[in-house]
């Protein structure tokens, strides 16, 4: 098993951004975005998917929270593609299903280095707190953009927001557990026809 760790940052005029993933953690997560809800949902992510997940963000956060959401998926995804290497051995395919109370989500996604989001969560409100449900699409596309995956998140049901994003999250973070494990019977071979990912 090689050593599938990477840090990455990304300052731009509206965001300060540093992110450290481990893909072979136990979970532990140290968390500073000034977006209280994203991180619950990223804890999410690094508990369920046995990701270390350190984010330290700065952002605008006086005008809202989408520059600062977005970016950091957009970094969220450059640090797990550099992590990820070369993929050979991996599983390459991941899917969770995951339900909270009345809400049940799935996720499938493919480190095929194809960029794409296919994002069927429908939100009964606009806002959990503070935090507007739409940011979550943005979040998502930013990282799938530089993660360079395919990402598939549907909401099967649910009618608590909060419910629903948790859902999404949690099966989020599986699937990539899934996906980034190693195949005992792929040692050193690239999971794709073509060669290369």
């Amino acid at each position: 098993m090689t050593d599938r760790q990477a840090s990455v940052e990304r300052n731009t005029l509206e965001t300060q951004i540093k992110v450290q993933v481990n893909l072979d953690g136990t979970g532990v997560c140290k968390l500073n975005t000034g977006v209280p809800f994203l991180e619950h949902m990223l804890d999410q992510v690094a508990r369920h998917g046995l990701i270390d997940l350190v984010i330290e963000a700065k952002g605008d956060l006086e005008i809202d929270a989408h520059h600062t959401v977005e970016d950091i998926g957009i970094t969220l995804g450059q640090a797990i593609n550099k992590a990820v290497g070369d993929k050979k051995g991996i599983v390459r395919y991941g899917h969770a299903y995951v339900p909270l109370d009345e809400a049940l989500s799935r996720v499938v996604i493919d480190f095929s280095g194809r960029p794409g989001l296919e994002h069927r969560v429908k939100y009964p409100r606009a806002s959990i707190g503070d935090f507007e449900t739409d940011l979550l699409h943005e979040f998502f596309q930013g990282f799938v953009n530089h993660a360079g995956v395919s990402l598939h998140i549907d909401n099967i049901s649910g009618d608590n927001s909060h419910h629903i994003a948790e859902t999404v999250f949690k099966a989020f973070g599986r699937a990539v557990r899934m996906a980034l494990a190693f195949d005992p019977r792929m040692k050193g071979i690239m999971p794709s026809t073509k060669g290369a990912l």
